[in-house]
């Protein structure tokens, strides 16, 4: 009889150990899943972020692209407002504030080169005062020249609407004069305008470039300085 009865608890103890271990690994089995899921979704949240911040960075760069789109095809808009000579219409591209400055060579001398409003530039074609603009290259004599005269020697003197390369931020054109536009237009754009030479005896030496400098007030693109350059002494 104490034969049976211990037989019969060995069988119970037995059933009472085989349920535990079940129990056990089912609780470690569920453990593992969540920890499992766990590590998933924090997988997924950083794929997720990363996913955010490209976004964020293709549309940053959408931006710049469409901001440097809108310049370029500003300026060239302006080009042919200078090649037409149309001060009128190309006075409404002149920054409102800080009007449009011009100058003869690269060196920009911010204190003397002269700055016009924007009403004073779509005026320009009917004055006929003679304005100091700088100093020539060599001789160091004054320009003393009327705006329409210093138009076909310093802005038009050959068809910049139709260059010979477009420079974006970019000096195409060097000579021995220092160009300082960076330090004189720190905010400032600038489209480069590029004639690699017109007589071919010259070897280059005889190239053109015109300069448009714009800022940006309100998100537009205004016009401050038109720069003409040249080979200098």
């Amino acid at each position: 009889m104490k034969r049976k009865m211990y037989l019969i608890i060995a069988i119970v103890l037995a059933l009472m150990l085989a349920l535990s271990a079940c129990a056990t690994n089912n609780q470690t089995s569920l453990e593992e899943q969540l920890k499992e899921k766990d590590e998933k979704i924090a997988t997924l949240e950083n794929e997720k972020r990363e996913l955010e911040e490209k976004i964020e960075e293709l549309e940053g760069n959408k931006g710049d692209e469409s901001s440097e789109a809108d310049l370029l095809k500003r300026a060239l808009h302006v080009i042919e407002l200078i090649r037409n000579k149309d001060m009128e219409n190309l006075s409404n591209y002149v920054h409102p504030t800080k009007g449009l400055r011009f100058s003869p060579y690269d060196f920009i001398d911010a204190k003397s080169h002269v700055v016009f409003t924007k009403e004073e530039v779509a005026k320009l074609n009917e004055n006929t005062k003679v304005y100091t603009w700088g100093n020539y290259d060599g001789t160091g004599e004054p320009i003393k020249l009327s705006f329409n005269d210093y138009y076909e020697k310093f802005i038009y003197d050959v068809n910049f609407a139709n260059p010979h390369m477009i420079g974006n931020n970019t000096i195409i054109g060097k000579g021995n004069t220092i160009s300082n536009i960076e330090e004189v237009y720190p905010d400032g754009n600038f489209i480069e305008f590029y004639f690699s030479g017109i007589d071919p005896k010259y070897e280059g030496m005889d190239w053109r470039s015109l300069k448009l400098v714009f800022e940006q007030e309100n998100g537009v693109w205004y016009l401050v300085g038109i720069i003409h350059s040249q080979w200098t002494i």
